[in-house]
């Protein structure tokens, strides 16, 4: 599963090799266990497609990001079955973080995608925490049968490594035992609508390294429509970039991942907000 060129890039650009990038984008189509709407396997093509919109001048970083460098590797083989896949994944997430310099952004797919992803950082770096951006708290051991499931995307993960959850809104009764148990810090939406709260406790619970997984269900659904499993409540767009900007610039930041996002036919809201996170996110981590 070797990480070449794509075709498509994610937002315009000058041509570039991975060794002189900042940062690489990997769009990972993978869909198998979504359990209510489906089509987060058109999120990632979607996403990159929707970057060419952007400006690449930000105005709120006020900067031209792209400049840094952005290589785009092709899509994931996301065909093979799912103990096959998984393994496959993890061992192509260990060698591009061996043999590139360049800050991982991973585009989804469903969340399930995340079990593969972390171990690698988990193994590099030995104070990893993850801040879980997300409207579900996903620690299901497993779900419709798989623990590999998309409702249990971080539950591998948060039996060894810290993990701080903000946004969730939609916890299970067999999940409930794994909240603000262990290693795990739950910010429960509705119990922290005090942000600037919120953000001196995350950055407290943080450890100074951190990987990012964003499940654009973290927001309010009339920021991202597009997603399988909506709930009402969440997190509008400023809100959620200023905790953002301030992990980013309080912590080392080692790897993104946003995932879930399921474009919707005739709005292109969705896929768009999401392109503009991935930017943004660049530029306060450039």
């Amino acid at each position: 599963m070797p990480f070449k060129p794509a075709k498509t890039q994610f937002i315009l650009r000058k041509s570039i090799d991975l060794k002189d990038a900042a940062f690489v984008v990997v769009p990972i189509p993978y869909e198998k266990t979504t359990s209510y709407g489906q089509g987060t396997r058109r999120g990632p093509a979607a996403v990159i497609d929707a970057s060419w919109q952007l400006e690449l001048w930000d105005e709120e970083t006020k900067t031209e990001t792209w400049k840094k460098g952005i290589f785009t590797t092709r899509p994931v083989n996301c065909a093979l079955p799912e103990a096959r896949f998984f393994p496959r994944l993890e061992r192509a997430v260990e060698e591009l973080l061996s043999s590139s310099k360049a800050l991982p952004f991973f585009i989804g797919g469903e969340h399930s995608i995340t079990q593969a992803l972390l171990p690698p950082f988990i193994k590099r770096h030995k104070n990893l925490s993850i801040l879980h951006f997300d409207a579900h708290a996903d620690l299901r051991p497993s779900y419709g049968g798989s623990a590999r499931s998309h409702a249990c995307a971080v539950y591998p993960a948060s039996r060894g490594t810290r993990l701080v959850q903000i946004g969730i809104r939609s916890v299970g009764a067999d999940e409930r035992q794994f909240h603000n148990a262990g290693l795990v810090k739950t910010h429960l939406m509705h119990e922290n609508l005090n942000f600037a709260k919120l953000e001196r406790d995350i950055l407290g619970e943080l450890s100074d390294t951190v990987y990012l997984t964003i499940d654009v269900d973290g927001f309010d659904p009339s920021v991202m429509p597009g997603t399988g499993t909506p709930q009402p409540g969440g997190f509008q767009w400023h809100e959620a970039l200023k905790l953002f900007k301030a992990v980013c610039g309080k912590k080392k930041v080692v790897g993104v991942d946003v995932v879930e996002a399921a474009p919707v036919k005739g709005s292109h809201t969705t896929e768009l907000a999401a392109a503009k996170l991935i930017y943004r996110l660049m530029g306060y981590l450039g």
